[in-house]
């Protein structure tokens, strides 16, 4: 979905039905998580078309996501973001320790974020002046390719058909593998330093990126002309996009339209205070409050508000509960939701309605080698009944399973491929038990292979 309209217009076409029929294409059931996020994002709609005094009380409703591994928790809350190209990112609750300890801060995630949203919102803005930054850039090869004589101020109409003519080899690509020396501008990165406690990594940053814009210098280099005009339009488009205007609508985006997704929460959820480890994880959530609840976060693109982000988090809670986690984190997290196991009925619909099912991925890989294979639908059946019963023997790892017992299924096909070309192979159940039964039924190989 091209970024033609507004944030706000996307979000207005996208109905919380529309938005659960988008989510189905790429992953099977958990309809009450689809059914949560698609609300959640709806309201971001329906906050923006509030009068300014009340949108500025209307506080996301952000989710909790309760259920084991490969289910489709993260997978969910990436496409949620992809259907209308809010930031997104995701971040593992595991990764940030108590401040004053060794570990990163836990502002750092929503730094990650405005990086994320400025990126989306500068490359954007390059595609709007595409076009001029690829004339400006077919100039300056040109000026490369034929030096512009000038007299008495004029250039000469012998040069000016030259030059015309080079144009049209330029422009049918007669030129691309021709190697011209040309000049491009280039940032000088600092060699700096930081000694200090963690979460300075960002003023490093900073401090490097505002030293490079100083000190900015042109270096010439010797490339093609399909990879120099690719270079020059990129200096070109930057010359033209107001940068300031991008950090500008990057703020604004990932302030109003940003979601973070945390993972593995229930590994910070603690329920007894003490000496160890409780002490950081508890900790840990204290420092997420604030961030969840609304604060300003200093970036090196300007002030960034908190208390409109989206926040999705999610954990297998096998060792712990929701109600481990701080009284006041919990009720930030209002929406619960749970994810089922997945069955075998699953497995055998992940393996065929996706978009981007596994079965049509490796029919798609293997098609470059000129080799055809085709699933039955017993074949598909019988894949699905194997990695339902290596979750039950060994860990439990959802859909993930289904990786592992594809790619040892193939193995040999993908080796062989090269030497394949032009067969057409059929994966049959005679075909998936021949290959796979013996490690299914020996439980200790299964744990390693499977």
């Amino acid at each position: 979905m091209m970024m033609t309209k507004s944030l706000s217009d996307l979000l207005e076409e996208l109905t919380p039905k529309r938005i659960v029929e988008e989510l189905d294409k790429y992953i099977v059931g958990q309809e009450q998580a689809k059914k949560a996020v698609a609300i959640a994002l709806r309201n971001r709609w329906r906050r923006q078309k509030l009068p300014q005094h009340i949108r500025e009380e209307v506080a996301p409703k952000n989710i909790l996501m309760i259920g084991p591994t490969g289910v489709g928790k993260t997978e969910i809350a990436r496409r949620l973001a992809q259907l209308i190209k809010a930031p997104f990112i995701k971040v593992e609750a595991t990764k940030y320790t108590e401040i004053g300890y060794v570990g990163r801060d836990v502002e750092s995630m929503v730094r990650e974020l405005v990086e994320v949203s400025y990126q989306m919102v500068k490359q954007e803005k390059i595609q709007k002046v595409k076009e001029r930054a690829k004339r400006a850039a077919e100039e300056r090869i040109l000026d490369y390719l034929v030096p512009q004589q000038l007299s008495f101020g004029v250039r000469e109409q012998q040069d000016t058909g030259k030059r015309e003519l080079m144009r049209e080899k330029l422009r049918s690509g007669e030129l691309d593998e021709k190697v011209i020396e040309i000049d491009l501008q280039e940032k000088m990165m600092p060699m700096i330093g930081i000694a200090g406690p963690p979460g300075l990594e960002e003023l490093e940053e900073q401090i490097k990126s505002m030293l490079g814009n100083m000190m900015p210098t042109r270096k010439r280099r010797k490339v093609k002309v399909k990879e120099a005009l690719s270079l020059l339009e990129q200096e070109e488009a930057e010359k033209l996009i107001d940068m300031e205007e991008v950090s500008r609508d990057a703020i604004q985006r990932a302030e109003n339209f940003g979601i973070i997704f945390i993972d593995e929460i229930d590994k910070i959820a603690v329920k007894t205070p003490g000496a160890g480890p409780g002490v950081s994880r508890e900790g840990v959530q204290r420092d997420l409050l604030p961030i969840v609840e609304g604060t300003t976060v200093k970036t090196k693109y300007g002030p960034v508000r908190t208390d409109h982000i989206l926040f999705i988090a999610a954990g297998a809670f096998h060792m712990a509960k929701p109600s481990d986690l701080i009284p006041e984190l919990q009720g930030r997290f209002p929406i619960r939701v749970e994810l089922s196991p997945l069955t075998k009925e699953d497995f055998v619909r992940i393996l065929k309605e996706p978009k981007n099912a596994l079965t049509k991925q490796y029919i798609e890989l293997l098609k470059t080698e000129g080799v055809e294979i085709e699933f039955t639908d017993d074949a598909i059946e019988e894949i699905a009944r194997i990695a339902e019963e290596a979750n039950t023997k060994t860990e439990n790892i959802g859909a993930r399973r289904l990786h592992t017992v594809m790619e040892k299924l193939l193995e040999d096909i993908s080796f062989n491929a090269p030497e394949m070309e032009g067969q057409h192979i059929i994966i049959d159940t005679k075909f998936v038990r021949a290959k796979l039964e013996n490690i299914v039924k020996d439980v200790e190989l299964s744990r390693y292979i499977l």
